[in-house]
């Protein structure tokens, strides 16, 4: 892949013949370039992947304490609108990634076609989180004093949960939210790219923000891989 980075390109002009227009200034060559990016956003990665770590640590030690209570909370959860948020992220990724092979073959269009696709998927998916953060609202499935679901008017048929369940809720609020806002984040991100797609700068020679914005958006798809299971799933 970084190989199609290795030409150098040719300016008009004898003196821009090893410094084609999208190299910035303090790189030597594009491969250079492209390594020097791939391996921040590796390195960012690294660093949102212990972020989210953290949670998933501070979940499972708190589960361990109130086993039933987690168990019971996470029944009110609906795991289909769950699932298919995750068909939604999967696809999201195969379109993310078919936008990168579009644009290191030079195929304007298609990049656009696949970068579009990609940021309505991610619209479908906050729609979706939209509609089951509705019900939560609704039910009194809330963080710390805004938990009501232990009042008989929020009864689910027929039962209520504890109040200890409000710490459920405000992990899933805290894990879903952050996941949320890097899926907007994401948008805004491949929104840039598709911009600049638009405008010509990419290139068989230079594809460097399709390929790290798509690595964006592979960790988004990542993190709720993790997240799907171990919130709707085991409970």
């Amino acid at each position: 892949m970084a190989s199609a980075h290795s030409d150098h390109g040719h300016g008009e002009h004898g003196e821009h013949a090893d410094h084609p227009k999208f190299l910035a200034h303090h790189f030597d060559t594009p491969e250079q370039q492209f390594d020097a990016a791939k391996f921040g956003m590796w390195v960012f990665i690294v660093t949102e992947i212990l972020m989210f770590g953290g949670l998933f640590v501070a979940y499972l030690i708190y589960k361990g304490q109130e086993p039933s209570v987690f168990i019971e909370a996470h029944q009110r959860l609906d795991w289909k609108l769950g699932s298919v948020n995750t068909i939604v992220l999967l696809f999201s990724s195969l379109t993310a990634a078919l936008a990168v092979r579009s644009s290191q073959l030079g195929k304007k269009n298609e990049t656009t076609f696949w970068l579009v696709i990609t940021i309505l998927c991610a619209l479908g998916f906050l729609g979706i989180k939209y509609v089951e953060y509705s019900h939560k609202f609704h039910d009194g499935l809330l963080p710390g004093r805004y938990f009501t679901a232990h009042l008989p008017e929020h009864a689910h048929n027929g039962h209520v949960l504890p109040q200890r369940a409000n710490m459920y809720f405000a992990l899933y609020f805290m894990m879903t939210g952050l996941h949320g806002l890097h899926v907007i984040i994401g948008m805004s991100v491949l929104g840039w790219v598709l911009a600049r797609n638009h405008r010509g700068d990419f290139s068989p020679e230079y594809f460097t923000p399709v390929e790290i914005g798509a690595l964006y958006w592979h960790l988004v798809d990542l993190v709720w891989i993790y997240l799907f299971p171990l919130v709707y799933l085991v409970g």
